[in-house]
């Protein structure tokens, strides 16, 4: 059963002047998922396993992406009373949560601040301290591409290219994603990783979420993870060329009950290629050793 063939419900939830998108899908515990950049509720990646395994799992679009307020984000902290605002508004006392690369600030400022209700946190290729700075070309380049006003026209460019020419595209893309060179990339991706990557850049776009996402790694602080006192899996590709692996040996060294699994995959999408099986058994026997129902 994949995630197309099951039921996505979309829905909005408005609060005093402000909206927050989310998605529901699958029947089971609870997870509460925190998308990476350019993303929104419709994400995909790593959703096939956790609802083959039982778990239903609730996406809000974060601050700025989708039809999600982008005042969702005027800070961090903010930011995660809104989110637990949707958990009290679907009557749900207590989540899993997984944060997703960019959304990792947002899932660390979550579990610090409500300890209570979040029963696990996976930190998925996550952002865990300040990342991108106005010194790095990446940060400057973003701010071009992915500013507000140009960024449809950039995911519409991306994904009308990928869908005409989706192993060049990805060859031209991937190495963004990966540490590896070009030949070593090559044995570890999958023929299916090009169909996924593909529709990846169909499903992205920034809105105004993706400079938020850079400005509120800046309010990250040491003391975030270090307050966090629910069981952490921190998950992250040895060959990420994106988020270096400062962040996960970062996120290991602060959280007290933490342990980082090193993924051999070939880049930041840990959710794809030959070594994504194993990932997603290591995820799912996590999650069942930290059962929100266990008596």
């Amino acid at each position: 059963m994949g995630v197309d063939s099951m039921e996505r419900t979309i829905k909005k939830y408005s609060r005093e002047g402000i909206t927050i998108e989310y998605s529901l899908v699958g029947k089971g515990e609870p997870i509460l998922i925190f998308h990476g950049g350019h993303s929104n509720c419709n994400e995909e990646f790593g959703y096939k396993s956790l609802l083959n395994n039982g778990y239903s799992i609730i996406t809000p679009s974060r601050a700025g992406y989708g039809s999600t307020s982008k005042e969702v984000g005027e800070s961090l902290t903010k930011a995660c009373e809104h989110y637990g605002d949707l958990l009290k508004h679907l009557q749900i006392n207590q989540v899993h949560v997984i944060a997703i690369s960019a959304g990792g600030p947002t899932g660390i400022r979550f579990a610090s601040l409500y300890p209570e209700r979040v029963k696990s946190l996976i930190l998925e290729s996550a952002v865990s301290k300040e990342w991108l700075t106005n010194k790095d070309l990446e940060y400057k380049a973003a701010h071009i591409i992915f500013r507000p006003s140009i960024e449809g026209l950039t995911w519409r460019l991306l994904s009308k290219l990928s869908h005409l020419f989706p192993n060049a595209m990805f060859k031209m893309m991937a190495p963004q994603f990966s540490s590896l060179d070009k030949k070593e990339l090559k044995m570890k991706s999958e023929v299916s990783d090009v169909l996924e990557f593909t529709k990846m850049n169909a499903r992205q776009r920034s809105g105004h979420g993706f400079l938020i996402d850079l400005k509120q790694s800046k309010e990250m602080k040491d003391s975030d993870l270090e307050s966090i006192k629910s069981p952490t899996l921190i998950m992250h590709s040895e060959n990420d060329g994106f988020i270096p692996l400062e962040h996960p040996q970062t996120a290991l060294e602060k959280i007290g009950n933490s342990e980082l699994h090193l993924v051999d995959s070939w880049g930041h999408l840990i959710w794809i290629g030959n070594s994504a099986e194993n990932t997603n058994q290591k995820l799912i026997s996590f999650l069942k050793s930290q059962s929100i129902y266990a008596t």
